[in-house]
């Protein structure tokens, strides 16, 4: 039991993963988290205000279920599959965490001090989840798709354009990390 409390390993993941975009590929789908979130606008309507959300829906609605698994899958592996090991983090970045004022760095999988509903009803989280929302938003439209969508469909159908925007989500991710995050905190 406790081997399913852990991480899977990559030598088990890995080949999931491989397995299901080999599928998708199959069929002749793409896999994307974003482009859900504009199929469930289309349903609601939005096309009746906004061309973009002009399309046939309908056939994309198997990709909802991508967002059900996702649930319920997020459900299963924090109710039943999840253990209180803390994060094996290196020495230090804790120490260079803690500097900036995240006191339990390591202990838990996201920092309190950003994903709490405490840190969420503060000025300042409410306009990190906002600023940061608009930013996702406008990235995964600029960039024609979410990092999954191009980090696993488009790499592995070896699309030139996913290529560049993985490359650019990583340089991304490598500033915010380095740079933007330490003025915040």
């Amino acid at each position: 039991m406790e081997y399913l409390l852990n991480p899977w390993p990559w030598y088990v993941s890995g080949p999931l993963i491989a397995l299901v975009m080999a599928l998708l590929l199959y069929f002749g789908k793409t896999f994307g988290m974003s482009s859900n979130l504009r199929t469930m606008c289309s349903i609601m309507g939005a096309g009746k205000t906004a061309s973009f959300f002009k399309f046939n829906w309908k056939e994309q609605k198997w990709n909802l279920i991508v967002v059900v698994g996702a649930v319920i899958g997020g459900f299963i592996a924090t109710q039943y599959l999840s253990n209180e090991s803390a994060t094996d983090l290196n020495p230090a970045t804790i120490t260079e965490l803690q500097s900036m004022g995240f006191e339990n760095s390591g202990a838990t999988l996201v920092p309190d001090e950003m994903y709490s509903m405490e840190a969420l009803s503060t000025f300042k989280g409410l306009l990190l989840l906002i600023f940061g929302g608009l930013l996702v938003g406008f990235g995964t439209r600029y960039a024609g798709g979410c990092t999954s969508g191009h980090a696993i469909t488009g790499l592995s159908s070896l699309q030139k354009p996913s290529l560049i925007a993985v490359i650019g989500f990583f340089i991304g991710g490598l500033i915010m990390a380095n740079f933007i995050l330490p003025l915040i905190f």
